[in-house]
């Protein structure tokens, strides 16, 4: 369908909103390389338990919007400079959860959005995902310009480095697609080489089997593996690691200008005593409204205390 409005209004109208970022990628069918690497990273059991990345809709946009013309992707930069205190007593949170859901931040914004858009003529159809439906966002955001897909599999942009949330609007609308943006991890191999698990098995590919943010968010298994309890390094919920090491984190970084992403008191130090003990009540009352919610109260206790048992074990060695 052709647009009744401009590539440029639609941008100011998304920046006006609060988005950090945006561009636009023509919705064609992916390239051959993008869909054989994603088929190729499912053959080979990288995905773990999470069976819905292997939801057909992820390798052709049609099958989830059949009418798509192109995509409106936007980034939210949620970086706080609030560091982890020192100490084996401490429990390691990732950022990306220290302040409200972003899920609920970002469709909050993307709903209005995409109903100024429908609202602009006849006919225009729209609807959003924000890391909720079966659409590759970091493909899209880098075909888009919001940044590349570095060695880690984040989106690494220049202006925020990788700390962002990514969305993206689908519409039948014909739009001026943006520039796919260029790769520039050049020959830094820092993520891969800090992985204590081996996670990066080689650049751009990651094995959840061996992804620490995977077992702590999305194992739900009594105990977890030993090759990854050895290396946990106090994390309880995700990993930052390969994120801190990035030079690109380390020097462009900017502190959000968003309220919801600043950090709940919590979040930040927590000791991984009170975890491992942490009561069903105390879960509900101090995750609400928290993307941490999907870390269930067992798995909270689960992953402070074989912390606490690997650390209680290093110091008798």
């Amino acid at each position: 369908m052709k647009s009744p409005i401009t590539s440029t209004q639609i941008k100011q109208k998304a920046l006006e909103l609060g988005f950090h970022k945006v561009g636009i990628a023509q919705a064609d069918d992916a390239p051959y390389s993008e869909v054989e690497r994603l088929q190729g990273w499912l053959k080979a059991g990288y995905q773990a338990d999470m069976a819905w990345m292997a939801n057909p809709k992820r390798q052709d946009i049609r099958l989830v919007m059949p009418e798509v013309e192109s995509l409106i992707c936007i980034a939210l930069n949620y970086y706080t400079p609030h560091q982890r205190p020192e100490g084996p007593e401490y429990a390691k949170i990732s950022r990306y959860g220290w302040g409200r859901d972003y899920h609920k931040v970002m469709h909050k914004k993307l709903k209005v959005l995409t109903n100024w858009l429908r609202s602009q003529g006849e006919g225009i159809e729209a609807r959003y995902y924000a890391d909720t439906g079966p659409v590759q966002d970091k493909v899209w955001a880098s075909r888009a310009g919001i940044g590349w897909i570095a060695k880690n599999g984040n989106v690494i942009s220049r202006e925020y480095g990788s700390w962002i949330f990514l969305g993206e609007v689908l519409t039948n609308l014909e739009l001026m697609p943006d520039t796919p943006h260029a790769e520039h991890c050049g020959t830094c191999t820092r993520c891969i080489d800090a992985c204590p698990t081996g996670a990066i098995t080689q650049s751009f590919v990651v094995d959840a089997n061996r992804c620490i943010a995977y077992h702590t968010i999305e194992n739900r298994d009594e105990k977890l593996p030993d090759a990854i309890t050895s290396h946990l390094q106090n994390w309880v919920a995700g990993c930052d690691i390969c994120q801190d090491v990035c030079p690109w984190n380390q020097r462009f970084a900017k502190e959000t200008d968003m309220v919801e992403f600043q950090p709940y008191p919590e979040n930040i130090a927590p000791t991984l005593t009170e975890l491992a003990e942490i009561s069903d009540d105390e879960w509900n009352r101090r995750f609400t409204a928290s993307a941490l919610r999907r870390i269930k109260p067992e798995m909270w206790r689960r992953n402070a205390r074989l912390n606490q048992e690997r650390n209680k074990s290093e110091l008798n060695d």
